[in-house]
């Protein structure tokens, strides 16, 4: 469900100004992708990755869920390239954090940054396979800045957070 939520999310970071005391600069980015590792770091890899296919399903068979829309025809884009990264992601995060057994901030967001290291991975070679076989006309550089380098960027800086609120939820939820 807070993958979901997180879906309609938009980010941004809070600012000092210098006409007004708080500016919000927006980040290109929802909280779909922070609240997908918090998911993963909280519940554990099996959670996190059911959590991740239960949202992709959805999204394809019943809710137009996705940043473009949804239904079967999303399969054909370069966004379902990223959205199947999840899967790997979820898996990733959640297992270092089980694996490690550290409960701490630094940990939990390098378990976020992992994540999201994996996401853009994944996503970038899709796109890859997608070019050499023709599955899309933009080119490759085009494609690697709008999917991955301009995400990249606001999902890093949404990894401290991501740490922050799963330190949170684990300690309500007396995960240790």
């Amino acid at each position: 469900m807070m993958i979901f939520v997180g879906g309609l999310m938009p980010s941004a970071l809070i600012m000092p100004g210098f006409d007004s005391p708080l500016k919000l600069l927006d980040l290109a980015s929802t909280w779909q992708v922070p609240f997908l590792l918090v998911s993963a770091i909280v519940c554990g890899p099996r959670a996190g990755t059911m959590a991740a296919v239960a949202y992709i399903t959805v999204g394809l068979v019943h809710l137009p869920i996705f940043q473009g829309g949804g239904y079967f025809s999303y399969l054909f884009t370069p966004n379902f390239a990223f959205l199947t990264g999840f899967i790997p992601a979820a898996w990733a995060s959640g297992l270092l954090v089980q694996k490690t057994n550290k409960n701490d901030l630094a940990c939990l967001s390098i378990a976020a940054f992992t994540g999201v290291l994996v996401l853009q991975s994944w996503g970038v070679l899709c796109l890859i396979a997608g070019v050499l076989i023709g599955y899309w006309t933009d080119p490759f550089v085009d494609l690697l800045f709008s999917y991955s380098i301009i995400p990249l960027v606001a999902q890093t800086i949404l990894c401290p957070a991501v740490g922050i609120i799963s330190l949170s939820l684990r300690g309500l939820l007396l995960i240790e």
